[in-house]
């Protein structure tokens, strides 16, 4: 049945309980009542006569009245059918799916043609609700619970089930799928909201999807086991897919492979990274390539390919993703096999050798290069650097393109013997090039087309990065050794002028006119001492006494000195470092690197300014982010020494260390505070470093070794801490304008043993023999290690105690101690030296034991020595 509708039609509802009666049916209505109130009117006037109807009538007239009057003011409003209600309900009732319509309890309320056509219902008795027709059917069980449950808390849902029959009985067999759909609504009037149920039967949808994937499977299918490779690439070089040839060709396995897993980088042997990333889009547009290049497999093998390369990039510029063809260049039929093999072999070595090769044409335009060349010259030269054909000397420092177009000339006049051209970027001198031209033998030019000459490129950044370092450490050896060379002179020279100081001050009362003077002389000897000990630390020959310490202790107990040293104008601030690793260092020699550090501070800072002390660890992956190619990795406790001050200017930045240079004024400074610094640090073991800008300050880095204990260890020093000991306050009592005018300690220095001297100077064994005697020792004196053994034998080994200098011609102390210890292996030993103990103990036998006395010295601390020595106290 269908309803008509201004023209239109649609198939009528099979239930339909919310429809109102029409205007003909109210008119019937209304015409019925009007007759059964004649009847009742005429029955009325014959039982109660006519005044009993006038009464009637006007009541009937006043509610008509009071209808007319409500109708007229509105309260009454006498309100036409909505068009827009005729709209809805038709396009309801000509829905395609099967609506269905319950109220809260589950009695049907409204249910379209469409869904009885689909349940096969004749007759509203017929009509059963979705639960009521699938709650017994297995495959539709779950998704109608789970609507129903949904919709008894008010929220919507759909699903989709699949029947092995239709719903309809009578329908075509086979099996069929359904999307149902379930809401609520709410209808004015109404105290609860309906149900509402959409039934579609979706099989025809299923079937076009399935065909589709079918359709999507095959075309895969077909690009997995095409003969060539297929790969894509997002913007960052991840591998987003890759077709089962390739993949077989590299040995990736499919069934593991997740994209972006595997990169580029990854699968692209040698250099190919620079022929592809030279591959460049315009903003906006793709850009299509050919690339010769090797695959890496996953046994590590190449695998030489050809790229069908297709970039894009967004209209920001940005880098889009990008399709390959892979074609692999050992397979396919060839005219020739052995021009293709032939073709393989140039193309891997023009890209895998390790020179950056160039063919250019006569005017220097770039015609072609291989890999490495586009890695070492990019971003200047790319793609569309080639397709330009822009000319070579663009990568050359301006100043030396002359010499380049000279070797150019050169090649084009076939010469064989063109000198190499060393530069620099134009963009980065810190980055140094040598170029090699070579001409062409047969080249031609006709069309600009074919190269003039052959130009290779190496990066020699590394190399003038280490001869510059290897001049430096000459430079820095050889002033090191002429330093030691003259302190170990110099000291002999101190030592005979403080010990003749104090034979003269023994006999020399402090009334006498001559004692000043005397006394004047040792001072100024002592303040050359400390001079030569500061010349001995710079050629690292100085004795330490290392100890294992922890930073952050020895700067809090240095922080009130160096406040003191850099004054009030001066802001210091010491930053300690968190959980400092320990490190093994010699505390006086440390204190004195950060005191000069923060006097140089001061002094760069006249008119005041900040001054920082910082500590903190650096571990071994964090040494690359410092840019000193002197520091290997490793594990160090760094100290930083940073000013605001003037700073340091590039030129003499790089002699800062170095022995007698200045900047201040003649007699403020001797050029030995930060040379003495340095071969602290680097007799340790540490690094120091400079970094400073001119107008806005220096910043010194000190790097030193973290220190791990070891579990079995027995240092040298432990075997004879007692002369350590007591030749350290020897020195730092000689260091203190001398003992000479003190009075004379309480200990007994005097001695009755026999000594034999051993010293190649005259003057100062002189002095040593005078000394000795003068406390009750027998000296007996040799100038060298051959007179000493001699003097030995004659005295058929009768001597208590050697003492003898380490230096000397003809035979040396430590090799007199070795051969002393043959005859007596009891010997008691003292060696003098001007240099640094550890300079020589480290050759001698492990279990040797002997004492040691620096030069310069004075009487008594020669006496003081010998006497600890004899006394066992080593």
């Amino acid at each position: 049945m269908a309803k008509e509708t201004s023209g239109e039609f649609y198939p009528v509802p099979i239930v339909d309980q919310g429809t109102r009666p029409g205007a003909v049916t109210r008119l019937i209505v209304f015409m019925l009542v009007l007759a059964g109130a004649a009847v009742v009117f005429g029955i009325f006037r014959e039982r109660f006569g006519d005044p009993f109807l006038l009464g009637m009538l006007g009541v009937l007239a006043m509610i008509g009245v009071g209808f007319l009057f409500a109708t007229a003011i509105g309260f009454v409003q006498i309100a036409p059918r909505s068009t827009s209600d005729e709209l809805s309900k038709a396009f309801v009732d000509s829905m395609s799916q099967g609506l269905l319509v319950t109220d809260a309890k589950d009695r049907v309320v409204y249910a379209n043609r469409a869904y009885a056509d689909m349940t096969g219902a004749t007759s509203a008795a017929d009509i059963k609700t979705v639960e009521g027709l699938l709650s017994d059917v297995p495959e539709a069980t779950g998704t109608v619970y789970r609507l129903s449950a949904g919709l008894r808390d008010g929220q919507a849902g759909d699903g989709e089930f699949r029947l092995a029959q239709p719903i309809r009985p009578g329908a075509e067999p086979g099996a069929r799928w359904y999307r149902a759909r379930a809401r609520t609504f709410s209808v004015p009037g109404l105290r609860q909201p309906l149900s509402a149920w959409q039934l579609a039967d979706i099989s025809a949808e299923r079937a076009e999807q399935e065909r589709f994937f079918l359709d999507l499977q095959q075309a895969i299918d077909h690009l997995d086991h095409a003969p060539a490779g297929f790969f894509a690439a997002d913007q960052d070089g991840r591998v987003t897919y890759i077709n089962a040839t390739l993949a077989e060709w590299l040995g990736i396995d499919l069934a593991s492979f997740t994209p972006g897993a595997v990169t580029l980088p990854d699968i692209v042997a040698g250099d190919g990274m620079a022929l592809i990333r030279s591959v460049r889009a315009d903003p906006g547009t793709t850009r299509n390539a050919v690339i010769d290049l090797d695959l890496t497999t996953m046994a590590g093998k190449a695998l030489p390919v050809r790229f069908m390369h297709r970039v894009s990039a967004s209209r920001e510029g940005l880098n889009g993703p990008s399709r390959t063809i892979v074609l692999n260049r050992t397979q396919g039929e060839d005219a020739s096999a052995e021009l293709r093999a032939s073709e393989i072999r140039f193309t891997r070595f023009f890209n895998s050798t390790p020179m950056a090769i160039a063919g250019v044409d006569h005017d220097g335009r770039i015609l072609r290069t291989n890999a490495p060349f586009l890695s070492l010259f990019s971003p200047a030269v790319d793609r569309d650097a080639l397709d330009r054909k822009v000319r070579l000397d663009t990568v050359i420092h301006e100043r030396d393109r002359p010499a380049f177009a000279a070797a150019l000339e050169k090649a084009h006049q076939r010469q064989a013997e063109i000198a190499p051209i060393d530069t620099v970027l134009p963009d980065n001198e810190e980055r140094h090039v040598r170029f090699y031209v070579n001409a062409v033998a047969d080249g031609t030019d006709g069309d600009g087309a074919e190269e003039a000459a052959i130009v290779y490129a190496v990066e020699t950044t590394e190399q003038k990065a280490l001869e510059g370092q290897m001049a430096q450490s000459q430079k820095m050896q050889a002033v090191g050794q002429l330093a030691g060379g003259i302190a170990h002179d110099f000291n002999n020279v101190l030592t005979a002028i403080i010990m003749a100081s104090d034979l003269l001050l023994a006999n020399h009362r402090p009334s006498d006119p001559s004692f000043p003077d005397i006394m004047n002389i040792k001072q100024n000897a002592n303040r050359a001492a400390s001079l030569v000990r500061q010349l001995l630390a710079f050629s690292r020959k100085q004795t330490l006494r290392p100890e294992v310490l922890n930073l952050t202790d020895v700067l809090a107990d240095l922080r009130m000195l160096l406040a003191r040293l850099v004054g009030n104008n001066v802001k210091l601030k010491v930053d300690h470092g968190r959980d400092l690793w320990p490190v093994k260092v010699d505390i006086g020699q440390f204190e004195q690197v950060v005191v000069n550090l923060a006097v140089n501070a001061r002094d760069a800072m006249p008119s005041g300014g900040d001054l920082t002390v910082r500590t903190k660890n650096v571990t071994a992956d964090e040494c690359a982010a410092f840019s000193y190619r002197e520091l290997p990795a490793a594990d160090y406790v760094v100290v930083e020494v940073e000013d605001t001050g003037s700073g340091i200017a590039p030129d003499v930045l790089k002699k800062i260390f170095e022995p007698f240079f200045t900047t201040k004024e003649v007699g403020k400074g001797t050029g030995l505070g930060l040379s003495m610094v340095y071969g602290i640090i680097k007799q340790t073991g540490g690094f120091i470093f400079c970094d400073s800008e001119v107008g806005k300050g220096t910043t010194f880095r000190i790097f030193l070794p973290r220190h791990i204990a070891e579990a079995v260890k027995q240092p040298l020093e432990a075997k004879h801490d007692g002369d350590k000991t007591a030749s350290n306050a020897a020195a730092t009592e000689s260091a203190k304008n001398g003992d000479a005018g003190k009075a004379s300690d309480a200990k007994d220095l005097s001695g009755s043993a026999v000594v034999l001297l051993v010293e190649d100077e005259d003057a100062v064994r002189m002095g040593g023999v005078r000394a000795l005697k003068s406390r009750g020792y027998t000296v007996h004196e040799a100038t060298s290690g051959v007179e000493a053994l001699e003097m030995f034998e004659e005295l058929e080994g009768k001597v208590d105690i050697v003492v003898s200098d380490v230096v000397m011609p003809e035979m040396d102390g430590p090799t007199l101690l070795g051969e002393l210890r043959k005859r007596a292996p009891a010997i008691k030993f003292v060696f003098v030296s001007g240099y640094a103990e550890d300079a020589f103990a480290k050759n001698l036998p492990a279990d040797a034991q002997f004492g040691f006395l620096p030069k310069p010295f004075s009487l008594k601390q020669l006496a003081t020595v010998v006497k600890d020595v004899l006394e066992g106290k080593s």
